[in-house]
């Protein structure tokens, strides 16, 4: 196994060396994947204990239990969040947030297998909590007006939205993915900057669209983390910078992020 090379752990090594370790491995030999292979497990095992993975790969074609699992880096999961407190408030008044939008604090640089689940439902839990204890159940609360779609659209302008959503993906994941550097951050900014700027000047022009404002929230949210990571002068947890290889005490803190 190619692991060897990287971590004595091999595969159960930290998500974010095994899957630095993966990328590594692509870029070098030009593969489109590597293996996992658990061909050597009991079949009733591997089909009892990972009945989803086993399901899913069996509906592509690939019986795992026989075949060997074609495995890629992904985005997975956002450590980062609306920052909220034990009870998912946020610092807006009556405004919560649980799940994967929320910024607990639980998993710091990194996460854990499986702690995603049990934040998400404990949160969610405590959030509910509060709620029924802080505000009654007679408040009324004011309905949510009919989404407005009305307007002029040019069909001729409106691809700008999905090219500039397509493009923004493959700048998020070709320089801001799983191994960084000072030069592909910077270069990130300034292209992110670019489509901001357009997009603003779209949303200002044409009837306001489902598609329209993910795309103006999607750019909003690579900004602030390409701001953050040429922020954080160092290494550590899933942020991996080769201009800085090792963590700092200097950056032994979160990173938030304020409107001024």
């Amino acid at each position: 196994t190619f692991m060897e090379k990287y971590n004595p752990k091999r595969e159960l090594a930290p998500r974010d060396i095994v899957a630095r370790a993966i990328d590594h491995e692509l870029k070098t030999t030009g593969a489109q994947c590597v293996y996992l292979d658990v061909t050597h497990l009991d079949q009733d095992f591997v089909k009892s204990h990972f009945p989803t993975i086993y399901e899913h790969c069996l509906s592509i074609g690939i019986d795992i239990t026989k075949e060997w699992i074609p495995v890629v880096p992904a985005a997975h999961y956002m450590c980062g969040g609306v920052v909220v407190d034990e009870n998912g408030r946020t610092d807006i008044e009556k405004l919560y947030a649980s799940g994967e939008v929320a910024y607990t604090g639980l998993h710091g640089a990194n996460r854990l297998a499986s702690n995603s689940l049990l934040e998400s439902l404990a949160i969610s839990h405590f959030a509910a909590e509060d709620i029924r204890q802080n505000f009654g159940s007679g408040e009324s609360v004011p309905p949510v007006p009919p989404w407005d779609t009305s307007g002029v659209f040019d069909s001729h302008e409106w691809v700008v939205i999905s090219h500039n959503r397509l493009e923004l993906e493959h700048i998020m994941w070709d320089y801001v993915g799983i191994v960084r550097s000072d030069r592909r951050l910077n270069m990130a900014r300034d292209r992110i900057e670019k489509i901001s700027c357009e997009v603003l000047d779209f949303y200002s022009k044409n009837p306001v669209r489902q598609d329209l404002v993910e795309l103006r929230n999607l750019v909003s949210v690579a900004e602030l983390i390409v701001r953050s990571a040429l922020a954080r002068k160092e290494s550590r947890g899933l942020h991996y910078n080769v201009n800085y290889p090792y963590t700092s005490e200097e950056f032994k803190k979160d990173t938030i992020l304020k409107t001024s």
